[in-house]
């Protein structure tokens, strides 16, 4: 038998699961992490060597170097599944002061996300960086690890509202703690990565980093994911202890 504080705690944790998860899925599947604002161009051997740099990071084979080069100099932003730049629509826009613009992504293959990082990006003779290589494995595979802990311990939970019974909840409750980490971990992972990979790289004059939406998101992921993870612990014990003493009270 469950009692109103207990079910409200319950259904108050389920909403704020649900809410986390589509906010990290959301930022997960978007390209909007981190956003880089290069100057306009103006003379047209610039814009040829743009062109070149746009058809290479497009159609090109995937090379650390080209890829920054191009989210520098193109106006790019970068997720964890996606990399995109601003491509002209007109051959002659950088004679027009405001060219038309339009976004044009490329999703990280598989393969590309466990792809070596190097201490000097694009040079494979350098040595490969090891703490920037696995802070990219890591942020790409702990959102993963996130949901699929939220997934399972929903599945858990609705096994046991069949059941009628609050057993499992303080265990669901820590796979929504181990959740929350992971998302915390992530933003924590990407942000060192993109510190590490601009030590490395040399930025062009003018070009302004800023973090996107997409991180803020994930970012507030893991804090609801722990709030639902104190309700489910504290109903579980609760519930326990309220359990106990009615026991206690039939054996006297």
């Amino acid at each position: 038998m469950v009692d109103n504080r207990h079910a409200t705690a319950l259904v108050i944790a389920g909403v704020l699961s649900v809410l986390a998860s589509v906010y990290l899925s959301v930022s997960i599947g978007s390209p909007h992490w981190y956003r880089y604002t290069s100057p306009p161009v103006r003379a047209e051997p610039n814009a040829t060597e743009l062109r070149a740099l746009q058809e290479e990071f497009l159609e090109g084979e995937f090379d650390e170097k080209t890829v920054s080069d191009a989210l520098f100099r193109m106006n790019g932003t970068l997720g964890l599944w996606w990399r995109c730049v601003q491509t002209p629509t007109d051959a002659h826009w950088y004679r027009d002061p405001d060219p038309k613009m339009v976004m044009e992504c490329v999703s990280f293959t598989l393969s590309q996300q466990f792809t070596p990082k190097y201490k000097e990006p694009g040079n494979h003779n350098s040595g490969e960086d090891m703490i920037r290589t696995y802070l990219w494995r890591c942020q790409f595979l702990l959102p993963l690890v996130s949901l699929g802990l939220v997934v399972f311990g929903g599945l858990l939970g609705f096994c046991a509202c069949l059941c009628g019974s609050l057993s499992p909840a303080l265990f669901i409750g820590l796979l929504h703690l181990l959740a929350g980490l992971c998302s915390l971990a992530t933003v924590c992972c990407f942000l060192a990565g993109m510190d590490l990979l601009h030590r490395v790289s040399v930025l062009p004059d003018h070009v302004d980093g800023t973090l996107g939406w997409s991180l803020y998101l994930a970012l507030i992921a893991s804090p609801l994911h722990m709030m639902a993870a104190a309700l489910l612990v504290w109903a579980a014990r609760s519930h326990s202890q309220s359990y106990y003493r009615m026991t206690v009270y039939r054996v006297a």
